[in-house]
């Protein structure tokens, strides 16, 4: 499945004010960069994509539609896969996005 441009377009106008904001292609999807740094994603498989703390990792995994990222067997700490039913609405989408947002602007740009 390919990414949903839907949700590239509702992901795009909430960072659309962000400083240092790159868009690419990656993971079969897009992805935004704030300063270098990963923010979210509309995931090649129709999710959305957000970038976490290591300490907030854990805790957000146990949001309803919440998922860890893997490669391979390898669990990749600090990227969470979003089911689209859990941002559905733009409060929601508006919520996730500010906290790959806010992660991606606290770390140094690259």
């Amino acid at each position: 499945m390919a990414f949903d441009p839907q949700l590239a377009d509702r992901v795009r106008s909430l960072l659309a004010d962000a400083d240092a904001l790159t868009e690419k292609r990656m993971f079969g999807g897009i992805g935004w960069t704030i300063g270098g740094n990963m923010a979210a994603g509309a995931h090649n498989d129709g999710r959305l994509m957000i970038r976490c703390s290591k300490e907030d990792f854990e805790k957000l995994l146990s949001e309803p539609g919440v998922e860890g990222m893997r490669k391979g067997t390898r669990s990749l700490t600090g990227w969470l896969l979003i089911d689209s039913n859990a941002v559905a609405d733009d409060g929601s989408l508006s919520r996730w996005v500010a906290r790959g947002r806010a992660y991606a602007e606290s770390l140094p740009k690259k």
